[in-house]
């Protein structure tokens, strides 16, 4: 886990070192920067495996040079087939299996790996660069590119300085509180999609991204329930233990929830020595759920530590948010996210989590909705064009937010959509040229669930849930690992049957069978929570003065395409307690405090 940079720009040394410093919390072991030709090479080291300097970076092999940031979690495998293919090595690093693995299979080293990484490899003598991401986006991966110049790098902090706002990229935000790849917050600087890999040559000044792993079209196994739980019982042991892997202490977060029970149930079962499990509380019991996770260590004899979250602590983060991450990012769980982290540091180096397992197995509160309207959208849409008259709605007691959607969207791809975008609610002009990006889960499958999970994967796995997790972590240089983003565990999902996994609103069913395993029903069977904090009682009482300081008017008239008479409304409905609207306030705090950490005015 660290921080990589890449770059043909002929920068002075220093103003390379200055960008790496600007990012040094992703990896404050080891400092390396170096040139071959025109190419710079910059990688801020987290030591995990191998701690030996001989594992520093930029790592050169023959006419190869890479940077790389992540794991290879199966590189011990990868490095037996290269040593009987007669390959040598010096390090007992995954960097290096993957150097060694690219210069004998090329681009096809990719099918052999199962990780997380982004990383570039630079052939002197053909003159070409070869980057990748890995499957499920969990890395990240920005580059620059304006024709002939190209700079990469791990986080879009050190390549902003000089560019002008994406102001198209200001209302994907809005509208779905992140900017989703392959766009960024600035103009000419994109994300490598996950699953893809991008190629330069150096000699035409030629760009190519190619995709070499997506989701596929399903097709569901014909097996018995018992045995599609022995196998995916033994599927997560494996990615559970390859995750496990560590020349530094290791640990696993514990919420209240099913997927991260699991998680640590299995690594306490697999672990040769006792497991340290982490879990963060709140002192408002609607959101409190420590005292389960705290059941659960005791059953699964885990060394744990509880840390109960304050307003105090999050006013105290908020500076951190923006300086760790630098796109608008409005998810407020990243707060908590980073809290755990600061702690979890104390212990250990790496902890495991259970992040996606909602999405494989059919877990948000959402589906539940999906399922409850999906009688009202087989309606024909002119009868629920009819039907969605406010004064109907009120009169029949159906005025909830998914009811009117349901009613007033005219598809159910539109109603799915609707879950990740507010559609233009706070804008001037609507812009969703963005999901254009992510058209795919209509052809993959014809379950509704299906459809509304592969869209989750796609486009909010990718662009909310893993840069939250990867920036929280990174700030306080924590390496996290999720079993459930195993790309074997997401395919093998795919293919089981929905009521495998959802059951007549029993959620992950097929994951509770198997925590019944380790921990008794009676323990986890309780209303799931969610990584969420009170933000929206906060902004009325403890951090009023906050919000209103950062949301004045000279603020929002500068925010591109916002109205802003419908967003002062939203405001004055909240502040007075006569609504909720706390997504869309907590996204323009955000937004300001971004516009005054990086200076675009």
């Amino acid at each position: 886990m660290c921080g990589i940079y890449l770059t043909n720009i002929p920068f002075e040394d220093n103003v390379v070192k200055e960008k790496l410093e600007s990012i040094s919390f992703r990896g404050p072991d080891f400092t390396g920067i170096d040139k071959v030709g025109d190419i710079t090479f910059g990688h801020l080291r987290l030591a995990i495996l191998d701690l030996d300097t001989r594992s520093n970076q930029p790592m050169f092999y023959e006419d190869l040079a890479l940077v790389f940031n992540g794991e290879i979690y199966n590189y011990k495998d990868i490095k037996i087939e290269l040593i009987e293919l007669g390959y040598e090595f010096k390090t007992e690093s995954d960097t290096e299996v993957l150097l060694i693995g690219f210069k004998h299979w090329g681009k096809s080293v990719l099918d052999k790996t199962n990780g997380m990484f982004a990383f570039s490899i630079y052939n002197s003598t053909t003159n070409t660069l070869f980057s990748a991401r890995d499957r499920m986006g969990v890395k990240p991966f920005y580059y620059y590119w304006n024709g002939s110049e190209l700079e990469i790098c791990s986080q879009i902090r050190p390549m902003l300085k000089g560019k002008q706002i994406n102001e198209e990229a200001i209302s994907m935000f809005l509208d779905c509180m992140f900017v989703p790849s392959p766009y960024t917050i600035a103009k000419d600087i994109y994300k490598l999609p996950p699953g893809c890999y991008m190629e330069v040559n150096f000699n035409t000044n030629e760009l190519r991204v190619e995709e070499y792993w997506n989701l596929k079209p399903v097709k569901i196994k014909d097996i018995p329930y018992e045995e599609a739980k022995k196998e995916l019982h033994e599927l997560l042991k494996d990615a559970v233990k390859i995750r496990l892997q560590s020349d530094v202490p290791i640990g696993s977060f514990l919420s209240g929830g099913i997927d991260s029970a699991l998680v640590s149930s299995i690594a306490s079962k697999v672990s040769p020595t006792q497991i340290n499990t982490f879990s963060i509380g709140f002192k408002d019991p609607k959101y409190d759920e420590s005292k389960i996770a705290e059941q659960y260590a005791e059953i699964i004899n885990s060394n744990h530590t509880t840390t109960i979250c304050s307003p105090d602590d999050i006013l105290e983060l908020i500076p951190k948010l923006t300086e760790v991450y630098d796109e608008p990012f409005a998810d407020s769980s990243a707060l908590p996210s980073l809290l755990l982290n600061k702690v979890t540091k104390q212990y250990v180096t790496v902890a495991l989590s259970g992040d996606g397992g909602d999405e494989s197995f059919i877990g948000y509160p959402y589906f539940d909705s999906l399922v409850r309207n999906k009688k009202i959208i087989d309606i024909p849409y002119p009868i629920r064009k009819f039907l969605s008259n406010p004064t109907l709605l009120k009169l029949f007691g159906m005025n909830s937010h998914r009811v009117r959607n349901a009613l007033s969207t005219k598809t159910r791809n539109d109603f799915i959509e609707n879950i990740f975008s507010r559609k233009g609610l706070l804008l001037k002009k609507k812009n969703q040229d963005y999901m254009k990006h992510y058209q795919g889960y209509k052809k993959w499958s014809d379950i509704f669930l299906q459809k509304a999970a592969d869209l989750n994967i796609k486009l909010w796995l990718e662009n909310d849930s893993n840069v939250k997790v990867d920036r929280a972590s990174m700030a306080y240089s924590v390496e996290v690992r999720s079993p459930f983003l195993d790309y074997r565990v997401v395919e093998y999902a795919r293919t089981l049957p929905m009521h495998f996994r959802y059951e007549k609103g029993r959620q992950k069913k097929i994951l509770r069978d198997l925590l019944k395993e380790y921990i008794p029903e009676e323990v986890f069977n309780q209303p799931k929570r969610g990584f969420a904090v009170p933000i929206g009682n906060w902004m009325r009482k403890e951090l009023k003065d906050e919000f209103l300081t950062a949301l004045n008017d000279d603020f929002l008239n500068k925010v591109p395409n916002l109205n802003v008479e419908k967003f002062k409304t939203l405001l004055d409905e909240h502040m007075s307690g006569k609504a909720k609207h706390t997504p869309n306030i907590w996204k323009l705090f955000v937004l300001s405090k971004w516009y005054d950490e990086f200076g675009f005015n």
